[in-house]
């Protein structure tokens, strides 16, 4: 049922985006980056600062997952962990050493749970080991990529990426380095990202 609600409200907003709101207006439902970042993919490149601790990255996180499965083939969804505490890395180092490992995928949408609702307490690492587990994934390679000095490196690279496009929030997206969309609920989230890629993909035919 909540997987036919989601792709409902997914559909709506993409029917708004286009019948009412075809020109995404800056200022209101998307922000210039004042120093445009370079993007790591020919396609159209769409960066997503997120935090399993937040509420309303819970809460957008099953429309975006809809609106990935049909999104257009020229774009790239890239995530990034964001980090604005020192007591936010553990959940980073969570999903960078899934992602590793090749399971971040799989347990993505269980780690949001996981806080959000079974009050797992996924900044310990022993706890994380062990909710790892449950799902299959092997303890002590969980472990090591936790630990791991390749780790440090995209941690520090994260933190890296949330200084140069400036975020401030979560859940923030960014469009081909420059378009940043945060602060709307989630299914204007949904219909603003559709028309600001539709106007990045304009731009680049330019």
């Amino acid at each position: 049922m909540n997987k036919l609600i989601n792709s409902l409200l997914v559909a709506a907003a993409l029917f708004v985006g286009s019948a009412a709101f075809a020109e995404p207006v800056p200022g209101r439902d998307y922000t210039l980056l004042k120093q445009p970042q370079p993007t790591t993919t020919k396609n159209i490149e769409v960066l997503e600062f997120f935090f399993y601790g937040c509420s309303h990255c819970y809460h957008l996180h099953p429309l975006l997952s809809e609106w990935e499965k049909t999104m257009p083939k020229d774009v790239e969804m890239i995530l990034v962990p964001t980090i604005f505490r020192d007591n936010w890395e553990p959940m980073a180092r969570t999903y960078y050493a899934l992602e590793s490992l090749g399971q971040q995928q799989k347990l993505h949408d269980a780690l949001y749970r996981a806080w959000n609702e079974d009050k797992i307490d996924i900044n310990d690492e022993a706890k994380v080991s062990d909710f790892a587990a449950r799902h299959g994934v092997d303890k002590a390679k969980f472990s090591a990529a936790y630990n791991s000095f390749s780790m440090q490196s995209k941690v520090t690279r994260a933190k890296q990426m949330i200084r140069s496009y400036g975020i401030s929030g979560t859940p923030s997206l960014v469009v081909d380095g420059k378009y940043l969309i945060n602060g709307l609920q989630p299914a204007d989230t949904i219909r603003v990202l559709g028309e600001v890629v539709a106007m990045a993909r304009k731009e680049q035919k330019k």
